[in-house]
């Protein structure tokens, strides 16, 4: 018994999109134009699309649902057995899949080629690359943000035609090859029939005009490879991982939009200080006389030499909060805070006189 749920791959509770993208799948990979010599693939093209057909269709998905394929399979016009239907798939043509949702230009666009659907959608636009880099920062340029230059070799709109791929005065003409149109329209055949697909014009990159004199520098594409030095702006508080997107800062193709830049940051530890969300957290040592006593203490941070007052009675693991010193937020404005978490150094050894004061301070019961 057939299932078309299984021949496509999908629950029976699957979507129309779903299922469109599961057949999209299937077609381009069983296709026989792609898989030619090989029966088990135009076997499995036929399978697919018989299933598509129904399983696209409200009506005989739900027949089908209800009573299996001889729901759909009674021999009734329409039905995959019947007249203008699959029937072994003898005859079959494009036209057997009027009133379902079945785009042969837009399932099949990229097996053949083209950039336009057979319904005159609008072509794919043409894109460079995009490009990923890696650069090292500071704990102090993460923190506090950076500007990094960078030394890429990539394609890029050329500078003498500024990516009009003409000579500088030359005009432009129509395209003999498309005349014009920047698309070219073909007849193709195949196991499926005889259907019309559109490409992009490769002699103009489907502008219609070409330069009557081309560029010397780039040979009219409008691009060429160089090596370009960039300004990254590293912004404040970023992460070790993040990236930085610079667009249009990618690879250049002739006559279409540039890829961008992808950036992403190292950012190398620091000797004693984290990041802990919008706070930094540092650790300091103090004596037993400042726990005891208080007092004032230097301390090196990302904003230079900070005197931090210790107050009386401290103990190890107590934690003294210096507002706004810790990390830069670029949206707010405002910084977090620097936590300084104190750490009591016990005297390994002790004078004679110290032994002495501290015996005269368990008589006083501290």
């Amino acid at each position: 018994m057939k299932d078309y749920y299984k021949t496509l791959g999908v629950e029976k509770t699957a979507s129309k999109d779903e299922i469109k993208k599961a057949f999209r799948a299937a077609a381009h990979k069983y296709h026989p134009d792609k898989n030619k010599n090989d029966p088990a693939s135009a076997q499995k093209f036929k399978e697919a699309s018989e299933a598509y057909s129904v399983l696209s269709d409200d009506d005989k998905r739900k027949r089908y649902d209800m009573f299996g394929a001889a729901g759909v399979n009674g021999g009734g016009p329409g039905g995959p057995g019947g007249a203008g239907g699959f029937g072994g798939f003898s005859g079959f043509n494009p036209q057997d899949f009027a009133g379902f949702d079945f785009d042969l230009g837009d399932i099949f666009g990229d097996i053949f080629g083209g950039g336009r659907n057979q319904r005159g959608g609008p072509a794919r636009q043409n894109r460079g690359s995009d490009i990923s880099i890696d650069v090292q920062l500071t704990f102090e340029e993460s923190i506090f943000g950076a500007e990094k230059d960078i030394s890429i070799t990539k394609a890029s709109k050329c500078q003498t035609c500024h990516g009009a791929g003409s000579a500088p005065g030359s005009s432009m003409e129509t395209c003999k090859t498309c005349n014009g149109k920047g698309r070219i329209n073909e007849t193709r055949r195949s196991f499926i029939g005889v259907f019309n697909t559109t490409r992009t014009c490769e002699e103009c990159h489907g502008l219609g005009q070409v330069p009557k004199v081309k560029c010397p520098t780039c040979r009219g594409t409008g691009v060429t490879e160089r090596r370009e030095e960039i300004i990254v702006k590293i912004p404040e508080g970023i992460e070790d991982g993040e990236m930085v997107r610079l667009q249009g800062m990618g690879e250049a193709v002739p006559f279409g939009a540039t890829g961008d830049l992808y950036v992403r940051v190292h950012v190398r530890a620091h000797p004693y200080i984290r990041k802990e969300g919008a706070n930094l957290v540092t650790e300091l040592g103090i004596k037993l006389t400042q726990a005891l006593t208080g007092g004032e203490v230097s301390l090196k941070t990302l904003d230079g030499d900070l005197l931090v007052k210790i107050p009386d009675g401290s103990n190890t693991g107590d934690v003294l909060r210096i507002r706004g010193k810790g990390v830069p937020n670029d949206r707010t404005g405002k910084r977090g805070d620097l936590l300084i978490r104190l750490t009591v150094e016990m005297p390994k050894k002790l004078s004679r006189e110290a032994k002495k004061a501290i015996e005269e301070l368990k008589k006083e019961g501290l």
